[in-house]
């Protein structure tokens, strides 16, 4: 518990629980847990990081795609 003596509750499925109730098996699977939920979020916004930078790339690509096209149709024959 904190230092204001206030129950550490969390909620697991729709379930109030005390943590200071918790086994030391317990508490390492909450850890786990949170540990995990972080490690989600951060992959969640380095692929949409990824995503853009692809995105980015593969515009440029076209664009200078386009360009090589353009500058084949104006060539004489």
């Amino acid at each position: 518990m904190g230092k204001d003596n206030k129950p550490q509750m969390i909620t697991i499925n729709d379930v109030e629980h005390d943590t200071a109730t918790f086994t030391e098996e317990q508490i390492a699977m909450t850890n786990h847990c949170l540990d995990l939920d972080r490690k989600i979020s951060n992959m969640n916004f380095q692929t949409q990081q990824l995503q853009v930078g692809k995105d980015s790339f593969l515009r440029m690509l076209t664009e200078s795609l386009e360009i090589v096209d353009e500058s084949f149709e104006r060539q004489p024959d």
